[in-house]
């Protein structure tokens, strides 16, 4: 059982910046972190997917470039450093994971990871 906890969380302006982090516990044998998001009355959403402790990074076209996911192994920790933040950021963020065989080369969908934190609530306002 993996445990996956969020934090860093909160109310920016837009244009600001905000830093989430994972501390995962437990079974930690996953090969695929991410993050995934649900704003209020809409479906959830892939944000950013890390592969194989780093190797690769995928992110949705709604935060490329603006979002980084990186992951620190010793640590167990799973970071989102979001930059350039936007009213549609608007948030609850969720860190999550997953054993996967094979590569999938993309951004995973919510659906696909096992385990998934309470989440983090972000805001940003106009």
């Amino acid at each position: 059982q993996v445990q996956l906890v969020e934090s860093g969380g909160g109310s920016v302006q837009a244009g600001g910046s905000l830093r989430l982090s994972c501390a995962a516990s437990g079974y930690t044998a996953s090969n695929y972190m991410g993050w995934f998001r649900q704003a209020p009355g809409k479906e959830r959403e892939g944000v950013a997917s890390i592969y194989s402790g780093g190797r690769s990074a995928f992110y949705a076209d709604s935060v490329k470039g603006r979002f980084t996911i990186s992951q620190d192994n010793a640590k167990n920790m799973v970071y989102l450093q979001m930059n350039s933040l936007k009213p549609e950021d608007t948030a609850m963020y969720y860190c999550a994971a997953t054993q996967i065989r094979g590569y999938m080369g993309r951004v995973l969908t919510p659906i696909e990871y096992a385990y998934w934190g309470q989440g983090t609530q972000v805001t940003v306002s106009s």
